[in-house]
């Protein structure tokens, strides 16, 4: 058993990256009230839960235990790489850390913080003067730096999947969608004309393809 958890019970190594990330997403989105806080508190329990199995205990592994040898039996689920469950069961011949979907990840979490960061100083500069965010990434989506969130969490879900993850996600995809309606209404009342009309052109987090927004 010593063998097999070696990767595991590594508690600050998970507090470590879990705080690293915690750090980051809060750096680039910089939470000011109430509803930036909660927004970034859900995102930074999801993270919380991502590294307290990938680093500390392996839950999902412990519950799966047995579908997964009986279906995978040449993969030993209890060693730290095997905790990347898509590279095993989908039998990349590869280092888990360079298959697909771990460089699929890199590329949605990186894509994701570079979204928040992007996304709040233009609103910033937005909010500063008074006017409505519509430059930068508020010219595809509305909802950016929520959108950045979502992407963020996704590239962990295909890094490391775990139940609780799962679960969490679309709790949290829900609670963005009802936040951004809250801001929606609130720059309705500053802004009547200007939002409708943006609005009517830009998509809530979805961008069009070039083809329709021409």
């Amino acid at each position: 058993m010593s063998a097999h958890m070696s990767g595991y019970g590594l508690w600050l190594l998970a507090f470590v990256n879990a705080a690293i990330f915690i750090f980051f997403a809060f750096s680039f989105f910089k939470p000011r009230t109430k509803r930036d806080w909660r927004s970034f508190g859900a995102f930074s329990a999801f993270i919380v839960a991502l590294f307290a199995e990938m680093y500390g205990f392996p839950l999902t592994i412990y519950f799966l235990s047995g579908w997964l040898q009986s279906h995978y039996p040449g993969v030993d689920w209890f060693t730290h790489d095997a905790g990347h469950l898509l590279e095993m069961m989908f039998g990349w011949k590869t280092n888990p850390h360079w298959g697909p979907f771990h460089l699929l990840s890199f590329a949605l979490i990186g894509g994701g913080f570079w979204l928040i960061s992007v996304s709040w100083h233009v609103l910033w500069k937005a909010q500063k003067e008074g006017q409505m965010a519509v430059t930068g990434p508020y010219v595809r989506v509305r909802h950016p730096q929520y959108l950045g969130f979502i992407l963020v969490m996704l590239g962990f879900l295909f890094r490391w999947p775990t139940l609780l993850t799962l679960a969490m996600f679309p709790v949290l995809v829900s609670m963005y969608v009802r936040l951004a309606r809250i801001e929606e209404a609130e720059t309705r009342e500053k802004f009547p004309v200007e939002f409708e009309e943006y609005r009517s052109k830009v998509p809530a987090f979805f961008p069009r393809s070039s083809a329709a927004t021409a």
